[in-house]
């Protein structure tokens, strides 16, 4: 970490220091695809896990080490000592756990039906481990029972490799496992079955109510050779007939035994469907219609290598090279695919549908996060998967009871957050140029944005005193501030799909309504504040640090964010926030004290407020466009200054080297478009604005054949300040650049140099917002 004073850093006099921890200049022939760890963000709080998937795949095979404590959201911590064993499907760096579906367990010795804890690993069927080792498509560990493990995957298939010792061993299927969490009431699992039939398929269902309830899930599973013996378990672990070939109940578990587990490997290969058995069986017959593990092992690498290479970088550190990689590779795990091999799916009405060949179903989306920077880096990297993800989000608004998603979980909507920001998804599709059509969508985002009475899930509580008065008053919901900002960022993102769709009138009313978000902001004290429903703010004197008026933990003013973060979560008006601060000077000072304040959050604050610079807090997501709100005000050095900062301090080549969630990829994200040297402060504008690029060259494949190159000219460990730019061998003066421009390829070219310029500091080179800048 810098020691150095931050006020230093931010007015030009800390180049040194800055230096300190940018790295020296590594040259390679030409830019290059890294390597990805896939063991970086596996363990702090990153909550990712290293198993294998394929690209949005819809399995994500991988090893659980626990499943009952905040840092198992994935069921993976690195610093776990023990293996529970490998299930199939996986959630990347949320701060909400589900999933873990179908544990299979290969072990030798006495059958024990529970893992037991995690401090204990000779308490269960738990293992020590051993010779871990994780790359794209591909997995595999040693266990202390002596088997050598390996996983790889197809899009809906899970295929494992097992190579026991000589004697006999037996194989659990845990299909009661899953997410647990002390805050959990009820039964978690529903309903369950399990079959084997005459053809030695294992089958099985599940309905489970984790965090999305009411999921379904099904599997069907083959094994390379036949057991000598099965034995099925039912509720309580209580063993079935020993002639029975089925169980039914909640908690069920099967034991595959082999009276000679060693020689040839056995080999499982798992089917998984969101909609029925035979979608399982399906997956089975045309992914995995063979045994060759190693084949399917080299195909899943492949498509990894060709996807990874779509962004090349030249320069940085070693360590940096493999941070980028890795962080390339989590922008690729969520949203995950949720389409049978005939395009049915589960639709968020609990129907079954079915999807066109051109646009599958997909789960999991994450988007309070992903909005800001993982589906903007898509439209340029993947535009090909940001038009399946739109369309796909233009039919889940239609099909759900709840208008636009907000964070769907494979056909559940979980109302995960606040406000309902894939419609900022689909605005930002639109304002893109992708292809959809939006005017379906338009119905069930109006009753979302116009009638009190449709349907609330949490995200949306207290639109009626939003409607009414402009702002949500913190004495009648909670989350009052944060709210208020977000749903009038919601308002600009729909009045682009109120236009798309004709409805003009509409547009014009939200685009008004989009500055709600001023009246949470108190311009006599500068920061966002909860207000009451009589107009009146809250604290006298007011205290920023703090989360809440309410001594109750569990009742906030702010959505993980206190009165500093809420003050900048405005991402489209940002020439208005100036203007209510005061002018230019109030609001870089305010942006000073944010980043140079003391790092002090409140008892009840919630983990997810981390790596703190001042106030920002980095490994959260509200404010992740902060740092680029100097440009707006004429100082777009300091900008550079503090992305380049944040590029080096809040990211490492290690398991602990994701600073807070990485939330379906947004926080690798960030970290890949600002290393590039830009980013969408408003990915509804359809711009970017331009920061501190950390390699000297890279190159981006943007479909089509075309293909964007970034070089920085100069750079090194004591120059992160843009001296000038060039597009296509042509002077640039304006610190931004549309997307229409930025996807049609060509050459961007960066000088760089030791001291801050004046490039981009006029008013008429500043970035847009609110359509357009000051005059």
């Amino acid at each position: 970490m810098i020691t150095a004073n931050r006020r230093q850093l931010l007015s030009g006099t800390g180049l040194a220091l800055v230096g300190s921890v940018v790295p020296g200049t590594a040259w390679a022939q030409a830019p290059a695809a890294g390597k990805p760890d896939l063991f970086v963000g596996t363990g702090g709080h990153g909550h990712t896990f290293p198993g294998p998937s394929l690209p949005f795949g819809m399995v994500q095979l991988g090893p659980d080490t626990d499943n009952a404590r905040w840092d198992a959201c994935s069921g993976y911590h690195r610093t776990d000592g023990s293996i529970m064993g490998f299930s199939h499907t996986h959630l990347s760096g949320t701060g909400i756990g589900d999933m873990l579906d179908v544990l299979v367990v290969p072990t030798r010795g006495k059958l024990e039906l529970k893992p037991g804890p995690l401090d204990n690993a000779d308490g269960g069927y738990r293992q020590r481990f051993s010779d871990e080792f994780a790359e794209p498509g591909y997995y595999r560990v040693r266990l202390e029972s002596g088997v050598a493990a390996e996983l790889t995957v197809t899009e809906r298939v899970g295929l494992h490799r097992y190579r026991f010792p000589q004697g006999a061993g037996h194989i659990l299927i845990d299909f009661a496992h899953m997410i647990l969490d002390k805050w959990d009431k009820g039964a978690l699992i529903e309903s369950a079955s399990l079959a084997l039939g005459s053809d030695g398929m294992l089958t099985g269902s599940r309905k489970v109510n984790r965090w999305a309830k009411g999921r379904d899930i099904h599997f069907a599973m083959q094994l390379s050779r036949k057991p000598d013996r099965v034995e099925f378990f039912g509720d309580d672990d209580k063993p079935a007939a020993k002639s029975a070939k089925s169980v039914t109940g909640k908690s069920l578990k099967v034991a595959l035994f082999f009276d000679q587990a060693g020689g040839e490997p056995i080999l499982i290969k798992t089917g998984v469907s969101g909609v029925s058995v035979d979608g399982a069986r399906a997956a089975l017959s045309a992914e995995a219609p063979d045994w060759n593990f190693d084949a399917a092992a080299v195909a899943a690498r492949r498509t990894w290598a060709r996807e990874l290479d779509c962004v090349r970088v030249k320069g940085g550190t070693p360590a940096q090279r493999t941070i980028m990689a890795s962080a390339l590779y989590h922008t690729m795990l969520a949203p995950t695919l949720f389409t049978d091999r005939d395009g049915r799916y589960m639709g968020m009405d609990r129907q079954v549908h079915q999807a066109p060949t051109e646009a599958p179903a997909f789960s999991t989306y994450s988007t309070w996060d992903t909005y800001r920077a993982l589906h903007p880096l898509l439209t340029l990297i993947r535009p090909e998967h940001a038009e399946m993800f739109t369309r796909d989000l233009i039919r889940q608004t239609q099909q759900s009871p709840y208008g636009p998603p907000v964070w769907p979980l494979q056909g559940i909507e979980t109302g995960c957050m606040i406000g309902w920001h894939s419609v900022v998804i689909m605005a930002e599709a639109k304002a893109k140029g992708i292809d959809a059509d939006y005017a379906a969508a338009w119905p069930n985002i109006r009753r979302r944005a116009f009638d009190p009475k449709f349907k609330d899930s949490d995200s949306s509580l207290g639109r009626e005193h939003y409607y009414a008065l402009g702002y949500i008053p913190a004495d009648k919901v909670w989350e009052s501030v944060s709210r208020t900002q977000e749903y009038a960022y919601d308002d600009w993102a729909m009045a682009v799909l109120a236009d798309a769709a004709g409805a003009h009138d509409d547009a014009a009313a939200l685009r008004k309504r989009s500055l709600n978000y001023r009246n949470v902001i108190d311009p006599q004290v500068g920061f966002a504040r909860p207000r009451f429903s009589d107009g009146k703010w809250w604290g006298a004197p007011f205290d920023p640090i703090q989360i809440g008026h309410m001594p109750k933990p569990w009742w906030r003013d702010y959505t993980e964010a206190n009165g500093w973060q809420a003050t900048f979560l405005n991402q489209h008006d940002t020439y208005g926030l100036i203007q209510h601060f005061g002018g230019e000077a109030k609001f870089e000072a305010k942006l000073d004290a944010f980043f140079n304040g003391p790092s002090t959050l409140p008892e009840n604050a919630p983990p997810d407020i981390s790596g703190l610079v001042g106030q920002y807090a980095h490994g959260n997501e509200p404010d992740q466009h902060a740092a680029y709100l100097y440009a707006f005000c004429g100082k777009p050095w300091k900008t550079q200054a503090m992305v380049r900062r944040l590029l080096t301090e809040m990211y490492k080549a290690d398991p602990d080297g994701v600073i807070g969630n990485d939330d379906c990829g947004q926080m690798s994200a960030w970290f890949v478009l600002s290393a590039l040297g830009f980013y969408p402060v408003d990915p509804v504008s359809a711009t970017y604005v331009f920061g501190s690029p950390l390699f000297d060259e890279a190159e981006l494949d943007l479909g089509q054949g075309r293909r964007l190159r970034v070089r920085a000219r100069g750079n090194g460990p004591d120059s992160p300040y843009v001296q000038s730019v060039r597009w296509n061998g042509r002077p640039w003066t304006r610190n931004w650049i549309s997307h229409a421009d930025l996807v049609k390829g060509g050459e961007l070219v960066f000088e760089m140099g030791p001291k801050p310029s004046a490039f981009g500091t006029k008013l008429a080179d500043r970035p847009p917002s609110y359509g357009g800048i000051p005059e």
